[in-house]
């Protein structure tokens, strides 16, 4: 298992990371979420994560099956709620799923005593498993603004975009998890240039380290930041 880190601002909330892009939160009133559940054949995911037993959220960025593999088993297992783009919580009422809230870039929902605004993305997104592929709207990020007012900002897939600037001076962000990969993403120096536009100081690197294309390291990463009084959170 990986370790659960928790961020010294608050002295309660813990970040776990299952690799690749999906995380489980635990927010300081106790609310388990999850961010993009890929565990069964995510090969950085620890044995003792292959199943997730309680969330209560489940928050979805974008339809690709590196994101949302488990979907489905994870929220009939744990009941969770589930929180994404319209067009996917539509897909999933198609699968039997009842407890979703649809959302659209722009708007804010609070669940649990956790607020949840949901951001732009600059990526794709398909469901490739089922022939011929599912539209799924559009890929997303989140802010989340949590019980203690710690704000988290999660990316989701992303490039680099100019509006990560916006997203800084709007939601005055603590922490801000970024893909560094490369190649399908945002690499290492673009992730830095989003943790100047958004004004963080702690950042987790996601979405590196799963395949051979993904070249980005946290150690670039952190050349690159720290000097600038950025904590990279390497979990």
């Amino acid at each position: 298992m990986r370790p659960r880190v928790q961020d010294s601002t608050s002295g309660a909330l813990a970040i776990t990371w299952l690799g690749h892009a999906t995380f489980v939160l635990r927010t300081p009133g106790g609310v388990e979420m999850v961010i993009d559940p890929w565990l069964a054949t995510n090969p950085a995911c620890p044995d003792d994560w292959k199943q997730i037993r309680r969330a209560d959220l489940v928050l979805v960025t974008h339809g690709h099956a590196d994101h949302i593999a488990d979907l489905l088993p994870v929220v009939r297992q744990t009941g969770a709620a589930v929180v994404a783009i319209v067009e996917i919580c539509r897909w999933l009422e198609t699968k039997g799923l009842r407890r979703v809230h649809p959302m659209n870039k722009g708007g804010t929902l609070t669940l649990d005593g956790v607020t949840i605004t949901m951001v732009h993305a600059d990526h794709s997104a398909s469901w490739a498993e089922e022939a011929p592929p599912v539209y799924l709207g559009e890929p997303v990020g989140f802010v989340l603004r949590l019980e203690n007012g710690l704000t988290i900002y999660v990316a989701g897939d992303t490039a680099l975009f100019g509006d990560m600037r916006l997203i800084g001076e709007i939601h005055a962000l603590d922490i801000a998890l970024l893909p560094i990969g490369d190649r399908f993403t945002m690499g290492p120096a673009a992730a830095a240039r989003a943790c100047e536009w958004l004004g963080v100081r702690q950042v987790v690197p996601m979405h590196y380290g799963t395949f051979p294309q993904l070249t980005g390291t946290p150690d670039q990463l952190r050349a690159l930041v720290e000097p600038k009084g950025v904590t990279v959170l390497e979990l």
